[in-house]
């Protein structure tokens, strides 16, 4: 498969000085799942989603399940199998998800730092299982992964009822889960283009709270195709799940982010790149007990900026 950059990606690998890295890096895009990513994808007991719902709305979230309920046999699709009895209700991964829709995926095996991503359209949704055709297919870097493995064992992960609450303007308890995150996955999306889910993740405190309805983040070096933030310079809409890692809480947020550019970073907190990206808030949903998993933390990245930590 030829890929080739949309406008968004381009316009921001060249402001960054970046453009004939990221076509180097591109080279590892596909449209099929390499044989030795396949079993990666089958070991995961946790998935990135990014979704669209029915009132155009983007949303992020994380699916867990026991290993083996993602597969891609052939290479061509992925299939998430989880039936109806494991789907809550609450999650926005399943609110507008119908044939044909776009989704985009990040498997993330948090103890090695691997991921591995992949975009398409959804080709089949039963009771059992959704299958997603592949579009996109490709490795990422394991940079700013903080290390983590799941508490329990995940063959017995089980299903557990979990009770949300939401609003426009963040209350006490989602801007604690905020302050004190170091993880988060974000959705996006180019008109016209697939769903990314992407990831990023920074010490204790990189999510900077402005205001009661206002986000900042600091954009640190990646792998120079800027897919995220292309997509965000066409369409700013994009939605963020911020997991607790401890309890299994998970913090969606839905609204419009804005790339900021030679910003003063007298901290050094964007590790030299002078990047900050905001996020205004339309709608958060906190959703307790969402994941089914708890985690043990392990140790930082060590790529995280000096002065960041």
């Amino acid at each position: 498969m030829a890929f080739a950059f949309h406008e968004g990606e381009r316009a921001v690998q060249a402001r960054a000085g970046e453009a004939a890295m990221a076509v180097r890096n591109a080279s590892v895009i596909t449209d099929t799942v390499i044989a030795g990513a396949r079993a990666f994808i089958e070991k995961q007991v946790m998935v990135a989603t990014a979704t669209r719902s029915t009132d155009g709305q983007l949303w992020a979230s994380v699916l867990s399940g026991p290993p083996g309920f993602l597969r891609s046999p052939e290479g061509r699709a992925i299939e998430i199998q989880l039936g109806v009895g494991r789907r809550q209700a609450d999650d926005p991964f399943w609110q507008g998800l119908a044939a044909g829709s776009s989704a985009g995926l990040l498997f993330v095996e948090l103890a090695t730092r691997r991921r591995y991503r992949v975009n398409g359209q959804v080709e089949h949704l039963d009771g059992e299982m959704v299958r997603l055709g592949i579009a996109e297919a490709y490795p990422n870097c394991p940079k700013y992964i903080q290390r983590r493995h799941p508490r329990a064992d995940p063959s017995a992960l089980t299903v557990v009822p979990s009770s949300a609450s939401r609003g426009h303007e963040l209350d006490a308890a989602s801007m604690a889960l905020l302050a004190a995150a170091d993880t988060l996955f974000m959705a996006s999306g180019a008109p016209g283009s697939e769903l990314d889910a992407s990831h990023r993740g920074g010490p204790p405190g990189f999510i900077q709270l402005l205001d009661a309805r206002r986000l900042r983040v600091p954009d640190y070096v990646g792998n120079s195709m800027f897919n995220t933030m292309g997509n965000l310079a066409l369409d700013p809409a994009c939605g963020l799940v911020v997991p607790d890692f401890n309890s299994g809480r998970l913090l969606h947020l839905s609204g419009r982010a804005s790339l900021h550019w030679d910003m003063p970073d007298p901290l050094g907190l964007t590790g030299g790149t002078q990047r900050f990206w905001e996020f205004e808030v339309h709608e958060w949903l906190l959703r307790d007990a969402a994941s089914g998993l708890a985690w043990e933390y392990l140790d930082a990245s060590p790529f995280l900026p000096e002065a960041a930590v």
